[in-house]
């Protein structure tokens, strides 16, 4: 997958890792990522990252010159953990239409329509870069229900 794409990825402790659909990732020791676990407020330097966010404009292969940054989270800690990320952030984000596979209920707040899980983002980051790899999607449950619903929307 890599032709030389760093990943770095922050995750924050308070998230179970049984839930975490990056966990399976952790035993990839031949993938280019580096992994922030933290907790919120804990001061991280990424240096200059190409930052998977919705507020960005549309990923591009463009945006493989920089590592891309993505924050494993809910939605509601984002702004906070990004308080205290130090570097020079590209903002990008993802095309519209994109849907989860991942059944999601939260009982105390509304995730936003567009959301993913990270796997799933992660994925479809890596397809738009133009490093498309499935087998990120290995151990992940939903991998062929996303797989379906996103083929219109990710290149092959």
């Amino acid at each position: 997958m890599s032709d030389n794409l760093e990943i770095k990825i922050i995750r924050l402790r308070k998230e179970s890792p049984k839930k975490c659909s990056l966990t399976p990732l952790r035993e990839r020791e031949e993938l280019p990522i580096e992994w922030f676990h933290c907790d919120i407020g804990d001061p991280i330097e990424v240096g200059e990252v190409t930052l998977l966010h919705p507020d960005g404009e549309v990923l591009s292969p463009a945006d493989t010159a920089r590592p891309l940054l993505l924050v494993d989270s809910s939605w509601r800690d984002l702004p906070r953990i990004l308080r205290s990320v130090s570097g020079t952030f590209h903002k990008r984000c993802l095309p519209t239409g994109l849907e989860t596979a991942y059944p999601r209920k939260s009982k105390t707040y509304e995730d936003p329509v567009t959301g993913l899980a990270s796997i799933e983002a992660l994925h479809a980051a890596l397809v738009l870069l133009g490093k498309r790899d499935d087998s990120l999607l290995d151990g992940y449950h939903w991998a062929q229900a996303w797989l379906d619903s996103s083929q219109a929307l990710l290149p092959s």
